[in-house]
């Protein structure tokens, strides 16, 4: 339904990334665990594996000539509020399930549901900001949707894609998407000794909206028959092709309910698409890469969450030196 185009991460090399910081800081959290499904934890007993995720992750990036920029999560729209509590109740029963396979030792499945519960909490962000700026990162603290700042970055052309696992940043207007950025490589599938490469991929929304032969207001219609962050549910029975044709057949979301008149829709929709067509984002922002202060990762990172000395430093110097290299090439460049 959604055309696509898969890339190697190498052919981005000068090129800036918005990442959506909390989509990524999840993935981390859920992904970076012991066998058992305990995350990583330094000496105080504080989960570090975002933090794992984001350095090396980020290091890769700019070994490549990438320059990302994280955005953050600020308030989030007072519809997405049943959305918070239906992840909410999600993490609660997947951490008893995870409880009951570890004391049955059941450790595949114990992780299997680990991997649900991960939870982002305050000191996480503010450790990940403080990461980032050491090491000559920029990041954007969005005053509400993170995809939704992103996304105003790649349409003022401060940065060149917006990256996020979530295709609601097509919703909220990024006119470039990037998929599996950063959680690309090999992964093993859920009770299965099976693993798949995860590769990135590029949706360009111009694309889309031709292919589906749509408005961009059109596709956000049809994402909210099918449901968004901001009425979780969407319309029973109603999938994506569905709601495609219904939106082509009506013109509107207005019209295809008009067809679906057993169809509950608690939330008046015009209020759902105000939060995609005029989302709250900020211009005030300062986008610059520095050198990173070596000496305050490898303080950070190791002396006071526990990682190793000897393969930060590495990852850190291919980072300096992909970065340094991209930076001459960019400066040179200038001159023909």
């Amino acid at each position: 339904m959604v055309p696509k185009v898969n890339i190697d991460l190498k052919d981005l090399s000068g090129r800036t990334i918005a990442i959506d910081a909390y989509n990524a800081l999840y993935q981390f959290l859920a992904i970076i665990r012991q066998p058992d499904g305990t995350p990583l934890k330094d000496h105080e007993g504080k989960i570090t594996s975002h933090l794992s995720g984001l350095f090396y992750r980020t290091c890769n990036l700019l070994e490549l000539g990438i320059k990302p920029i994280y955005v953050f999560d600020g308030v989030p729209p007072a519809l997405k509020e049943a959305e918070i509590k239906r992840r909410t109740r999600i993490k609660d029963e997947a951490l008893r399930k995870y409880e009951e396979a570890l004391r049955e030792g059941r450790i595949e499945e114990a992780r299997m549901y680990a991997q649900m519960t991960s939870k982002l909490k305050d000191y996480m962000a503010e450790d990940s900001k403080r990461l980032l700026t050491m090491m000559g990162v920029p990041w954007v603290q969005a005053p509400s949707e993170g995809e939704a700042q992103a996304a105003h970055l790649v349409k003022r052309g401060d940065a060149d894609f917006c990256a996020s696992q979530d295709y609601d940043s097509l919703m909220f207007g990024a006119p470039r998407l990037l998929r599996n950025v950063t959680i690309s490589g090999r992964r093993k599938l859920p009770r299965k000794k099976v693993y798949v490469e995860v590769i990135p991929e590029v949706i360009e929304l111009e694309k889309v909206l031709r292919q589906l032969d749509i408005t961009y207001e059109q596709l956000i219609d049809v994402g909210i028959l099918v449901g968004t962050d901001f009425n979780p549910e969407g319309v029973k029975g109603v999938g994506p092709k569905t709601a495609l044709k219904l939106i082509k057949k009506y013109g509107s979301l207005e019209g295809a309910l008009s067809e679906l008149k057993d169809a509950s829709f608690p939330v008046e929709p015009q209020k759902i698409r105000e939060i995609f067509l005029h989302p709250k984002v900020t211009d005030n922002y300062n986008i610059v890469w520095s050198e990173a202060d070596v000496d305050g990762v490898i303080r950070f990172l190791c002396d006071e969450k526990d990682f190793s000395r000897e393969r930060v430093s590495k990852a850190l110097e291919k980072a300096i030196k992909g970065f340094k290299r991209e930076k001459a090439k960019t400066t040179l460049e200038r001159w023909f």
